[in-house]
């Protein structure tokens, strides 16, 4: 029963991180006013507000206006389902699930944000930095270890790293490009990353991201003339693959040397 308690509770947030990505763009408070039609304005019944399901039974639309419903509420509440089921079956202990876990809804919430508006709030990553160097010196098996100082210290470091990596490219980039290459939020966003998976996790990262970035990015151009896109979700897409398959790979590419 557990996995089915978990993908349950995980929709509950999912449909509170739907909230998030539409208001924090438009710095509104996330809490007040409750749920409500974006098109007529009127207040969604709670029966018409059940994760996952009233997408289906509202056939993707208002019931009040019939305006139609983006698709990404019952996308984000599925993924953040399939998470929470997840990462608590593939992570041990807890505590390693749980911290894992919280990163990569703030990463999903930040690249869906990144992605739409170009911009990443700061509302996420500087208590992301926080809670990442906290939770490592509580909880120093994140980063295998089994002293909380050493742990704090890992947390650091790659917090440091990871914001520092992107201030040297970014400021390089500028002095060739003769314009702007890397954004603040991409640098902090790294940082909250590094806290978590420490200093090999941010050059992996780094190292995973460039490559999707780039293929993804010349793909746009070429098809859609699209001269930028946001960096963020790639980021996140570096770190949630680390988390999975990083320090394997790492291991043997370092095995193979």
């Amino acid at each position: 029963m557990l996995p089915l308690i978990l993908f349950a509770f995980g929709a509950i947030v999912g449909s509170f991180l739907n909230v998030c990505i539409l208001r924090l763009p438009k710095e509104e408070s996330v809490v007040f006013p409750g749920s409500h039609c974006m098109a007529c304005g009127k207040p969604v019944a709670w029966r018409d507000n059940v994760p996952l399901v009233s997408f289906f039974v509202l056939k993707g639309k208002c019931r009040s206006c019939g305006r139609r419903i983006s698709r990404q509420y019952f996308v984000v509440e599925l993924a953040t389902a399939l998470l929470f089921a997840g990462f608590f079956y593939f992570f041990t202990p807890p505590a390693k699930a749980a911290v894992y876990l919280a990163m990569t809804l703030a990463l999903l919430v930040e690249s869906v944000i990144d992605w739409r508006h170009k911009i990443i709030p700061d509302e996420i990553t500087f208590p992301g930095i926080l809670f990442g160097i906290v939770a490592s010196a509580f909880f120093p098996v994140i980063h295998g270890e089994f002293f909380w100082a050493r742990g704090f210290a890992q947390a650091l470091i790659g917090a440091a790293l990871g914001a520092g990596l992107l201030i040297a490219v970014g400021t390089l980039a500028e002095l060739v490009m003769k314009k702007e290459a890397m954004g603040g939020g991409d640098v902090k966003l790294l940082a909250m990353i590094g806290a978590v998976v420490g200093w090999q996790g941010v050059l992996w990262t780094v190292f995973v991201s460039s490559l999707v970035g780039t293929g993804v990015g010349l793909y746009l151009r070429v098809k859609k003339g699209e001269a930028a896109i946001p960096f963020g979700p790639f980021l996140a897409i570096g770190a949630f693959l680390y988390l999975f398959f990083g320090k394997e790979v790492i291991a043997w590419y370092l095995g193979i040397l």
